[in-house]
């Protein structure tokens, strides 16, 4: 009795399983047959692009423009009468969608915005299936996938929760607590009977050592647990904890994915499209003109895919951007050149104490040393510039008295130019022999004259010069000494006021911070201060103004090529000119962009620029005025036009590519 009522309750719901899979099945070789496929649209846009209409009050628009004969026109949303052929002004009412494979988008602020719809039909869903779509970018060379969108029939979700939920209670079978298979009962009895000492302690929480345990009855406490332990119950745990991304995987047949995914719908219904708004915002790169968007994907119902979507028909996105706009004209900048000129560099050379001598082995001096080496080289065989004296003048630390420190800096400064001097003649001496002799003979071939190049021949004077101690030097480190607190810093400030030079460095001594400071500042006060006196070679004027490319203008240009407008605008800034006007465009500062704009002589690129700087503000008037003034000059502007959505809207609003041969004003234009 109990088996036929079983029967008569399984048997409808395995009938309506079968009837299910049979109605599914049959779904997915319709969808097959008829080659069904997701599709990407365009999203309606309002009044905006050509390729649609959505004025839902009838509105009339007029304008008066001029031509560049100063005659005024009038332009107005208008259509040809069919009985009259007379151009008669049209009520634009609502329009239906009219599908199109391409728009025109603008880049701004270097990022383009890419808005995409994923259309499903309705004969593509079931409860039962998964739809995962997959939106490929092309962009010049390269192909991106972008993120899935996923569409989930309810039953299918069901199932997928069915499977974790399975999972899950397998996870909640495994024992994380070692001891839940030790029979705790019996071992405790077996201690209360053996061990009545250890026993006792078991509400005691005091240690009791393996050793000890292992006395009394000749086994150790993990013998003894591990005995009590069944064996057969941990073993199947340990297989669970091997065992479970096995067990994941039998469960959990379609898991729920969410990295890489856009979109993950669950439809609970299969009684009309689905449709999803894509929007994607990816940066623009030099020569970008186009990018393209397909789709395709696969249906599956659990783990089995049971139709590959096609590929449908691509999108095109055609881009518009501002830097198609800059003038690379090169510019160049008046400079004044200068016959003399200075250089200046300084070293830190140790000396001892109240020593002038120069040693190479003290301190720090052998790297400094070799660093003035090398200017003096390369000074002295410059190919620009000629050498013609150094001045030396070394500084000292303040202790001692001020007249002695003078003496001492002369000496030093006389020390080093002695030092630096003998590395010139040395160099001088290398060059010579480098370089090599030639001989010059007379026509009669019996006398001879010895030559060298004469580079690096001339003398060149070291004028040794005192330079003091270093007071302000010292002002700078104490300033910036983080050891020192404010009160000592403003101690010192006090101290430095005194006039007397000996008074101040006296009254210091006597400061509890004297000694880290002529510890730490005092020896890089000690220094050699180096200056080149030079002169261009073959240059007899004083100065001289000569042109040269304006580089920093130049990098602005660039950067606008390579649409990093930042960083143009940071180079042209200054400038503000035409091309500082299309930074500004290109970054929507439109108002910075009609001040650079409007002085400037009305060509067709200055034009269309204020075309579409008055379109964004909504001034259609200003707008379709500069718009035909760039055309009548350049016809390039025309197709131009179409590619900035701002300019689309203003043709497609007042008809401006009218046919030529419809009035006169067709003829004015064009």
């Amino acid at each position: 009795m109990g088996r036929n009522i079983l029967k008569c309750l399984l048997l409808p719901l395995l009938m309506a399983a079968l009837l299910g899979a049979c109605g599914t099945r049959r779904k997915a070789n319709d969808v097959y047959r008829r080659q069904l496929t997701a599709s990407l649209q365009l999203p309606r846009q309002a009044d905006y692009l050509p390729e649609y209409a959505d004025v839902k009050t009838p509105r009339r628009d007029t304008l008066r423009v001029t031509d560049l004969d100063g005659r005024e026109m009038i332009l107005m949303r208008a259509v040809r009468d069919e009985s009259s052929g007379e151009m008669v002004a049209a009520e634009m009412l609502d329009a239906a969608m009219v599908t199109a494979r391409f728009r025109n988008i603008a880049e701004r602020h270097g990022k383009i915005d890419l808005e995409f719809q994923v259309l499903v039909p309705a004969q593509m869903q079931d409860s039962r299936w998964q739809l995962r779509l997959h939106p490929d970018m092309f962009v010049l060379e390269d192909s991106l996938r972008l993120d899935d969108v996923v569409v989930t029939g309810v039953d299918y979700r069901k199932a997928q929760l069915r499977g974790y939920q399975q999972y899950e209670r397998f996870l909640s079978r495994i024992v994380n607590d070692t001891l839940a298979f030790v029979d705790l009962r019996n071992l405790e009895i077996f201690i209360e009977r053996n061990i009545p000492q250890v026993y006792a302690l078991r509400t005691d929480t005091t240690f009791v050592s393996d050793e000890v345990f292992e006395s009394y009855f000749g086994v150790t406490e993990q013998e003894a647990v591990e005995h009590y332990t069944n064996k057969f119950l941990r073993r199947r745990n340990e297989w669970r904890k091997a065992n479970r991304q096995r067990m994941f995987n039998k469960y959990v047949k379609a898991p729920i994915v969410t990295d890489g995914i856009r979109l993950d719908t669950v439809i609970r219904c299969d009684n009309g499209a689905f449709l999803y708004n894509y929007v994607q915002t990816i940066n623009t790169r030099p020569r970008l003109r186009k990018v393209d968007v397909v789709l395709s994907g696969e249906i599956f119902e659990q783990e089995k895919q049971v139709y590959s979507v096609p590929r449908c028909d691509p999108l095109t996105f055609y881009i518009s951007s501002v830097s198609a706009f800059v003038d690379g004209t090169e510019r160049y900048q008046t400079v004044v050149v200068s016959r003399n000129v200075e250089a200046n560099t300084v070293c830190n050379i140790d000396f001892r104490t109240g020593r002038a001598d120069i040693d190479e082995r003290l301190g720090d001096n052998a790297r400094e040393i070799a660093f003035i080496r090398e200017n003096l080289r390369n000074l002295l065989l410059n190919d620009t510039f000629e050498l013609d004296s150094v001045t030396i003048a070394a500084s000292a630390s303040p202790e001692g008295s001020l007249a002695a420190n003078n003496a001492l800096t002369l000496r030093r400064s006389r020390a080093a130019s002695d030092f630096f001097e003998r590395y010139i003649r040395y160099v001088r001496d290398s060059v010579r022999r480098e370089d090599g002799l030639f001989l010059t003979v007379g026509d009669d071939l019996s006398e001879g004259t010895l030559h060298g190049s004469g580079r690096a021949r001339k003398e060149i004077p070291f004028l040794a010069r005192p330079g003091g101690e270093d007071w302000p030097k010292l002002d700078a480190l104490v300033a910036a000494d983080t050891l020192l607190t404010d009160g000592q810093k403003a101690r010192y400030a006090e101290l430095s006021a005194i006039a007397d030079p000996d008074e101040r460095e006296r009254r210091m001594r006597g400061e509890p911070w004297y000694r880290h400071v002529l510890e730490t500042h005092y020896p890089r006060l000690r220094t050699v201060r180096f200056s080149f006196a030079l002169h261009r070679k073959g240059m007899v004027k004083d100065t001289i103004h000569t042109t040269e490319l304006d580089t920093v203008y130049m990098k602005g240009v660039q950067a606008i090529r390579d649409h990093d407008y930042q960083a143009a605008l940071a180079f042209l800034g200054p400038y503000h000119d035409y091309n500082t006007a299309v930074a500004c465009v290109a970054l929507d500062r439109n108002l910075s962009a009609l001040e650079i704009l409007e002085p400037l002589p009305r060509t067709a690129r200055v034009n269309y620029m204020l075309a579409l700087l008055y379109a964004r503000q909504g001034d259609d008037q200003a707008a379709v005025q500069h718009y035909l003034n760039s055309c009548r000059e350049d016809r390039s502007f025309i197709s131009r036009g179409n590619l900035d959505p701002e300019i689309s809207a203003l043709i497609k609003r007042y008809d401006l590519h009218k046919d030529p041969d419809e009035d006169d004003y067709g003829d004015l234009l064009f």
